[in-house]
Order: structure tokens, then C-alpha cells, then sequence
């Protein structure tokens, strides 16, 4: 443990910002498998629904710097092209 208080403090921040950063993370995938389950089932207005509400949660989790734009934009693309191949 942390013997000085700025290095203890900085500690505490890190582990709550790792917390934060595992949740969104968590969402992010929840979102993306939500797509992927609604294209296995092959309804098609439920896997645009889906893809729809997952966009913007891609690109908030870019945004905050926890995945790389261009990853996002890779999710987003095949995401997409899986959706419209139904």
C-alpha cells in the first residue's frame, strides 16, 4: 500500500476509474451481442433496432478513449454489414 497520502489518493482514483472503465466496456459488449444474437435469429427489423441503439454506445465508449476510434469503426462496420446481409 501507498505510503504517502497524494499516492494513496491517486490509488483510490485508479481503482474507481478501472471500475468505471469495466462497466462501459461491459455495456459495450452487451450491446454488441445483442446484434449478433438478433442476426443468428434472423429477424431483421430487430437486428436494425439493435444496431441502432448500439452505434451510440460504440461511439460514447470511443469518445471516453476506453476503445480506439478506428476499433470502433470496425465494430460498427461489420456490425452493419452483418445486419444487412439478412
Amino acid at each position: 500500500m501507498a505510503n504517502i497520502k497524494s499516492a494513496a489518493k491517486r490509488a483510490r482514483q485508479s481503482e474507481q476509474r478501472r471500475q468505471h472503465n469495466v462497466a462501459l466496456r461491459s455495456k459495450m459488449r452487451t450491446f454488441v451481442k445483442k446484434v449478433l444474437t438478433a442476426v443468428e435469429g434472423g429477424d431483421k427489423e430487430k437486428a436494425r433496432a439493435a444496431y441502432d441503439e448500439a452505434v451510440p454506445v460504440i461511439d460514447s465508449v470511443a469518445d471516453k478513449g476506453l476503445i480506439h476510434k478506428n476499433k470502433a469503426a470496425r465494430h460498427k462496420s461489420r456490425l452493419n454489414n452483418k445486419v444487412r446481409a439478412l
